[in-house]
């Protein structure tokens, strides 16, 4: 009788455990819809083969990089661990997470983080927290950059925080309670829609230019674990109109990288040589880069990335093996969803006057 009456409080357990785990999968955002940069993070760990190049950054790299190009015109493999207002020491977090499953020839971090520390929006901490698998870096992560309101407990449960989004449920919430679909090429947002650059208030100026403290810190201790592992780091800034990358922040990371022997890439004063169209390869009036201008900034990358030491074109190498096939089937999602937004952009009307 005593054992029955275990056994119907275990059944219990596991029924009500079961049901939390349901009502907490469908409330919890799916990011398959209108904002889709929610879903990156989580997509690296369905990666099957490692990879010569490891992006981080904000959306100053993931949409600005499309390692689609890298592969088919260089040979070299890469993964942008990219996601919404990326925080410094969520680069850092993020690195030292990819650390456990790889190990990069060479990590290209966006210096854009620097400006800001702190995380102002609780929605960019979910972007990129909620994706992370559980492990030492995400407590890390989540400790380090929590806003003041948020908890770690509701972190480990997401129902704490998403309970009463029932209100907000959309079809897709159900369409993807099982299995999400894939929003991005290897971290990699595409966008094939033209909006070009236009006009920009003036630069404010500033009572100071330091870097935070904190921020520093971080930059050290990325440069610091890449250099332990042999891994060569490369400082970048997307070549963005807007919001202003000020001079002086600018010369800061110049003798950052200086004095660490680090190749700082300031994509602003080289869109000339990269070969940028304002007019044509912005999607959004000159804050990112839209797909022409993302493969213009790849191609120029892949010729500096393939004189990283241990980096070179694998696409011989790769012959009939598994990773050609993958990358294979990498390339015909990457041109199928270039050609479908190309066609839907088209159909409105929006990108005949501008296309090739």
């Amino acid at each position: 009788m005593k054992g029955r009456k275990i056994l119907e409080i275990g059944a219990l357990a596991l029924a009500s455990a079961a049901v939390l785990w349901a009502v907490q999968r469908l409330l919890v955002p799916k990011y398959m819809g209108r904002v889709v940069e929610g879903a990156f993070i989580r997509e690296y760990y369905e990666e099957k083969s490692p990879h010569d190049i490891i992006v981080l950054g904000d959306c100053e790299v993931y949409e600005n990089l499309s390692p689609v190009v890298l592969w088919r015109e260089f040979g070299i493999t890469s993964y942008i661990r990219g996601s919404a207002q990326q925080l410094i020491a969520q680069s850092y977090y993020l690195l030292e997470d990819t650390l456990r499953h790889e190990s990069p020839e060479a990590v290209i971090l966006s210096v854009s983080a620097m400006q800001q520390y702190e995380q102002d929006n609780e929605t960019y901490n979910r972007m990129t927290l909620d994706g992370m698998k559980w492990s030492p870096s995400k407590v890390g992560a989540i400790r380090a950059t929590m806003m003041e309101d948020e908890h770690m407990a509701e972190y480990v449960f997401p129902l704490l925080r998403f309970h009463s989004r029932w209100r907000e449920l959309e079809a897709d919430d159900f369409r993807y309670f099982w299995e999400k679909r894939k929003m991005s090429h290897n971290g990699y947002y595409m966008r094939a829609d033209i909006r070009p650059a236009g006009e920009f208030p003036a630069e404010r100026r500033r009572s100071s230019y330091a870097f935070d403290e904190r921020a520093w810190q971080y930059l050290e201790k990325i440069r610091t674990l890449c250099q332990e592992r042999g891994i060569t780091l490369i400082l970048m800034k997307a070549p963005s109109l807007y919001p202003a990358w000020y001079q002086q922040w600018d010369q800061q990371i110049r003798d950052y990288a200086g004095e660490h022997g680090l190749l700082y890439i300031n994509c602003i004063e080289k869109s000339g040589d990269i070969g940028i169209d304002f007019s044509r390869d912005t999607y959004d009036g000159g804050l990112h880069m839209n797909v022409y201008g993302a493969e213009k900034m790849s191609r120029y990358f892949g010729n500096i990335l393939l004189d990283v030491p241990g980096i070179k074109d694998q696409r011989e190498e790769a012959g009939e093996q598994a990773m050609a096939a993958e990358w294979e089937e990498k390339c015909r999602f990457y041109d199928e969803m270039k050609t479908a937004q190309e066609q839907e952009f088209a159909d409105k009307g929006y990108l005949s006057q501008f296309a090739q």
